[in-house]
């Protein structure tokens, strides 16, 4: 059982490094995938929300929701997997205005030629956690959210690092 309760020999530097730990596996993962891949995360977390729609597309709007990031990085990150063949977008019929993001079989191919990522992992992990101690957890994270002022900073459901919105 997870119960959350300070530790007599613990100061805040344990935290610290903690969140280090943590803020490294993700950047480390994140360059593995790039480098074994050729892909960012978010470059995958589009590809892998295309593979599971019904019929493997989306709008772009659609994309930027499911991945928390604003119009212009989600355009970018379009741009660069159709660059690569890994989609394609294509008129919609019925309102010339938009596009349907369609997955392609490269893309198909190379989703589902990565392993389950980090954040993935702590998905399965963090359902299998009773209601209390995810509750403890969560108000753990949203006091040090307060504590460091970042509450309104803009984020995704999902585990990936401020270059990789960058060079999506």
């Amino acid at each position: 059982m997870f119960i959350l309760t300070k530790a007599p020999d613990l100061d805040y530097t344990d935290v610290l490094i903690n969140i280090r730990k943590i803020i490294r596996s993700i950047n480390l993962e994140s360059k593995r995938i790039d480098k074994q891949y050729g892909i960012s995360i978010p470059q995958y977390l589009c590809l892998n929300y295309l593979n599971a729609q019904e019929v493997f597309r989306a709008t772009a709007k659609e994309i930027g929701i499911h991945l928390n990031l604003n119009a212009s990085t989600v355009s970018g990150l379009i741009a660069r997997l159709e660059k690569k063949g890994y989609l394609a977008k294509v008129p919609n019929p019925e309102d010339k205005r938009s596009s349907y993001i369609y997955l392609t079989a490269i893309g198909a191919k190379v989703v589902t030629s990565i392993p389950d990522l980090l954040h993935e992992k702590l998905s399965i992990k963090l359902q299998q956690l009773p209601d209390n101690d995810l509750n403890n957890l969560q108000s753990s994270l949203e006091l040090l959210i307060s504590f460091m002022e970042v509450a309104d900073l803009d984020a995704s459901p999902v585990i990936t690092t401020g270059e990789d919105i960058l060079n999506t």
